[in-house]
């Protein structure tokens, strides 16, 4: 055992050195019987072994990022998009990382399509454990502008599409003892921003209060619904809105004003909070919305 030499001791306590002195040497007396090296790593049990997950908008993105992410941690996962190549693609790089994933081609805002996308994942894992809801499409249109079939398309792939895979995950999740759901909203369903228009703004804030009554109505029966708001994020969708930004200095300047962090995220700063509340860390937390957004509405 390490022990420090009694006169430092005494000279050291004298000050304000007696804390961080007990601290270093137990770390140091940890560290001389536990050995970390290459050649011996830490044993670390992943995340989510033996998981079974589904990804709306699994094809790129926040969704592409959080399958990879779950796969590492050890589930099998099924993607649902209707971008059958991009879906196909990110399969296939799944399974050339060792792990197990299904692709169905669905159409979220339909109740059929989203009945069997849940049928096929619990038929070739047998189970279905975590939702992540990521489906959804951004609107800028102001009201005056926004035309009957916007809104429509917008509440239809940002709401309802979360109420029609919920219908059918929550069934089968009771069938395994429980699960998780994880929403995606933004936070322009918590604050307001002029290039977040009507459509967007409500359909992403009824995404929130859905979250919350879905919580409350089946954490009895062991399924946890939480939601996590983005802030801007970097990803394909984004890439051509933020392009045209990006070209003015002092626009950007301003842009990147907004987030006290200096920065907008990329698809892996949203993986890794779906990951936690996915994962049984998070196992006393339901009805939760969780604002990723590099502190933009802590302001």
């Amino acid at each position: 055992m390490f022990r420090l030499n009694p006169a430092l001791w005494e000279r050291c306590a004298r000050g304000h050195w007696r804390l961080p002195l007990l601290i270093i040497v137990a770390i140091l007396n940890y560290t001389k019987h536990h050995t970390f090296s290459m050649n011996h790593p830490v044993e670390r049990k992943m995340r989510l072994a033996d998981k079974v997950a589904i990804i709306t908008g699994g094809a790129s993105g926040i969704g592409k990022a959080t399958a990879l992410l779950f796969v590492k941690e050890g589930a099998k996962v099924a993607i649902a998009d209707i971008n059958d190549e991009g879906g196909r693609s990110v399969i296939e790089e799944i399974r050339a990382r060792g792990g197990d994933a299904l692709f169905v081609h669905a159409d979220v805002t339909k109740m059929d399509d989203a009945k069997a996308m849940v049928e096929k994942t619990v038929e070739r894992f047998g189970r279905l454990d975590i939702l992540f809801n990521d489906v959804g499409v951004g609107c800028g249109t102001n009201i005056l502008d926004l035309q009957e079939s916007e809104w429509d398309r917008v509440f239809d792939l940002n709401l309802k599409s979360i109420y029609v895979c919920s219908k059918y995950a929550i069934q089968a999740m009771m069938r395994s003892g429980g699960g998780s759901i994880v929403n995606i909203s933004s936070i322009g369903g918590l604050v307001s921003a002029t290039y977040t228009g009507p459509a967007f703004a409500a359909s992403k804030g009824g995404i929130v209060n859905m979250t919350r009554s879905m919580a409350i109505h089946y954490a009895r029966k062991g399924i946890r619904v939480n939601c996590v708001c983005p802030g801007t994020i970097r990803t394909p969708m984004t890439e051509d809105w933020l392009a045209g930004i990006w070209k003015d200095p002092m626009q950007k300047a301003e842009f990147l004003a907004n987030y006290p962090m200096g920065r907008i995220g990329d698809a892996m700063d949203i993986a890794y909070a779906v990951l936690f509340l996915s994962c049984d860390e998070a196992s006393w937390i339901t009805g939760a919305i969780l604002p990723v957004d590099g502190g933009y509405t802590a302001q």
